[in-house]
């Protein structure tokens, strides 16, 4: 089976569409742009399945390349034969070319090397196949020489020899592989430290492999590197040892007791502990990939929440000793004032800290106040709820997570950006205009510090920041930049540009006072036809000479978009003045495969330019939940059973979703508390940024733990 169909059958493409994906790969296309502009060659598959796509192709590529070594490799030897081509073209894992490869890898001093040396090998071949016609022992005479003394080191190198090639069996190696995945379990017991205590949970544990969840992988992977756990793959030997004897013991007195030392030699100390290093790296690899799933599954809305457009905004940057940094920017994320308060211990002056800040808020008509999560978020949380009573316009507040604004702060980024800040103030322009425009202040931020998802410094940290990312690639480039103020690191995630052509073309367009056209990003320096190809459809010049540059249409396909409005006698002009309400009725009554043939493009295209000249320059995010908004406060002591709030899911992971729900401390909803029905996993229920009904089931206050539901809320509201 060739890459092609391969990867027709698991993606369930059609094989023209196959072949069309790898060439576009292939030519260096983004998946973005393959995703959007690209749709009839590959049949609308969306820009997840295009990427898994991508990953599964390099995967099978590098696994034919790898045979193709491992073929080269044995042929050299002379070893090649049809059976092992057979076996290697079936081979569908790296793990099984390897198995394949090993008895002819070249290997380290092993004892049965040292064996084979000593000329052994025959007698290990007369051991190995158990004939009535040999008597062991004799044979094993005819080997001693100056270098074996013995009948016994003639018979001992003979049985390290055999019990090599059993470790070195592809067919067994699988065999065992599959039972061990299946049957055996894992243990873990506490280790003399004093971090101990936190892996009280694994003091005594026993758990199929099989049923292990991810999270737990983790946390176990964690206390064994953190030398808290002591951790071990077991499984009866009932099931494995016969399932060796099937391929190797034969029925002969003479060798019996031999060949049952064999076994168990080989089974102990070559094949088990080989098997169970990889059950245990294949738990992680599954555990890292399923953590890092989540961090994908987090980000998306994290990053596609609605912006809170058009507001004056106060972001306040909770501290103690240092006091509480707060800065104002407009409606266009600019900074408009900062300050520095002391409400919070140790100086607690509050009302010098109520009278600045009012005067600020009704001076810049600020009418929504971000406050940061972190350190003293509770304290100003309280001091804000009270601010909002003495001020004389409508003010309201909301809770910004901080995670990663500290690591911003500190960046070059951000000392480019505000060089005459300190990092204080410029972490409290972050939290603003993190309510502001998530996405656009987001993507400034190291992806593995937004903290979403769990365990984010065990994983892998090539591969999550690959898929990050990735995500990120898709928000950005599914929203759509404006090309006249968008920062380098909005416009470095474009697709077809980096950060190099972004700066090329905020210096363009600082020297030309802003873009006028799409057209002129051709004059941008190191911004060919292809960088422009990638990125055209996804920049937007709003208020421009062409309206379509204010759209996702890319310009290969403004004729489509011109024939398409002159088929139905309509103009530009009645783009911008939105009057095509009626144009969905017209392209059904025509029929739309009719319209799109006579407008020279595909149907999926026809119906990606109808929806964005019915909508120039929208904003999808409109349409995600808005942040909820604030006005006074709740204490964690005032929480009682039973209470119900309205809440925001901040995080989701393998066993439940933390939801903000005006206290300081996120509670916890867990997966089994998400619905009446059976839940597989929380992010099939909720997302972050999803707004919540959530009923308090208990409160701990030492623990600072808050347990909620989701169940029976409505019944009880009916």
């Amino acid at each position: 089976m060739t890459i092609e169909e391969r990867l027709s059958s698991e993606f369930g493409l059609r094989q023209d569409y196959t072949k069309n994906i790898i060439e576009l790969i292939d030519e260096g296309n983004t998946i973005p742009f393959i995703a959007r502009y690209r749709k009839e060659m590959h049949g609308s598959c969306d820009d997840q399945v295009l990427r898994n796509f991508a990953d599964r192709l390099k995967y099978l590529r590098n696994l034919d390349d790898e045979k193709a070594k491992v073929e080269k490799v044995i042929t050299e030897q002379g070893k090649w034969t049809d059976e092992l081509a057979k076996a290697l073209e079936g081979a569908m894992t790296l793990t099984e070319v390897e198995d394949i490869y090993r008895p002819y890898k070249p290997k380290r001093k092993t004892r049965a090397s040292v064996a084979i040396a000593k000329g052994l090998e025959p007698l290990a071949d007369i051991l190995q196949a158990q004939s009535k016609n040999y008597v062991i022992m004799e044979e094993a005479k005819k080997f001693i020489t100056e270098e074996v003394l013995t009948v016994e080191d003639a018979i001992a190198g003979a049985k390290d020899i055999v019990a090599e090639r059993i470790s070195d069996n592809a067919e067994l190696r699988k065999e065992l592989r599959e039972i061990i995945a299946n049957k055996a379990f894992i243990t873990c017991s506490l280790l003399e430290n004093e971090n101990n205590l936190t892996y009280e949970t694994y003091a005594d544990f026993k758990q199929e492999v099989k049923n292990l969840p991810s999270h737990r992988v983790l946390a176990i992977n964690r206390g064994e590197n953190e030398k808290c756990l002591k951790v071990n793959i077991v499984i009866d030997e009932k099931l494995t040892i016969p399932v060796i004897e099937k391929h190797y013991k034969k029925d002969n007195e003479d060798t019996n007791v031999l060949m049952d030392e064999v076994i168990k030699d080989a089974y102990d100390r070559l094949l088990f502990p080989s098997l169970e290093r990889e059950c245990r790296n294949n738990l992680t690899d599954m555990a890292d990939e399923q953590a890092i799933k989540m961090f994908e599954v987090n980000l998306k809305p994290l990053l596609m929440e609605s912006p809170l457009k058009n507001n004056i905004i106060l972001g306040f940057d909770p501290g103690y000793h240092n006091g509480c940094k707060i800065a104002v920017i407009d409606k266009n994320g600019s900074v408009l004032d900062t300050t520095v308060v002391y409400p919070t211990p140790p100086r607690s002056k509050t009302e010098e800290a109520l009278e600045k800040l009012k005067s600020m808020i009704e001076k810049h008509h600020v009418n929504i106040i971000a406050i940061g999560n972190g350190t003293a978020s509770k304290e100003s949380e309280i001091f804000v709820a009270e601010l909002i009573k003495h001020v004389n316009i409508p003010v309201s507040y909301a809770v910004v997570s901080e995670a990663g604004a500290s690591v911003y702060s500190a960046s070059k980024l951000a000392a480019e950006e505000f060089p005459d800040y300190d990092v204080n103030l410029r972490s409290a322009v972050s939290i603003a205009r993190r309510l502001q425009d998530p996405l656009a202040e987001l993507i400034k931020i190291d992806v593995k510090s937004i903290g979403v998802g769990q365990y984010q410094h065990d994983m892998p940290q090539n591969r999550l920041t690959e898929v990050l990312t990735g995500v990120v690639e898709d928000c950005v480039n599914s929203v759509g930049v404006d090309l006249n103020t968008a920062s380098p690191s909005l416009l470095s995630y474009v697709s077809g540009l980096n950060m190099s052509i972004a700066k090329n073309i905020v210096a363009f367009r600082t020297k030309e006072k802003g873009f006028k056209s799409r057209e002129q990003l051709l004059s941008v320096p190191k911004l060919g036809p292809k960088a422009f190809e990638q990125c055209a459809g996804f920049l937007r010049v709003v208020g421009g000479e062409n309206v379509l540059d204010n759209t996702a249409v890319h310009p290969e396909s403004y004729d489509g978009a011109r024939k398409l409005l002159k088929l139905f006698n309509l103009t530009e002009q009645d783009v911008k003045n939105n009057n095509l309400v009626l144009l969905p009725k017209m392209i059904e009554q025509k029929g739309e495969k009719k319209v799109a043939e006579e407008c020279g493009i595909g149907v999926p295209t026809l119906n990606d330019i109808t929806n964005e000249l019915l909508k120039p320059g929208r904003d999808i995010r409109e349409t995600m939940p808005k942040p909820v908004l604030r006005s006074d406060v709740i204490h964690m002591e005032d929480l009682k059973e039973g209470m119900v709030f309205k809440g925001v899911v901040r995080n989701v992971v393998d066993f439940g979703a933390f939801v903000d729900i005006g206290v300081h401390q996120d509670g916890l909803v867990h997966i089994s508390q998400l619905s009446d029905q059976f839940v597989k996993h929380p992010s099939d229920v909720v997302k972050v940024g999803d707004v919540v009904d959530v009923k308090v089931m208990a409160v701990d206050l030492p623990k600072k733990r808050i347990s909620l539901t989701m169940k029976g809320i409505e019944k009880e509201e009916e």
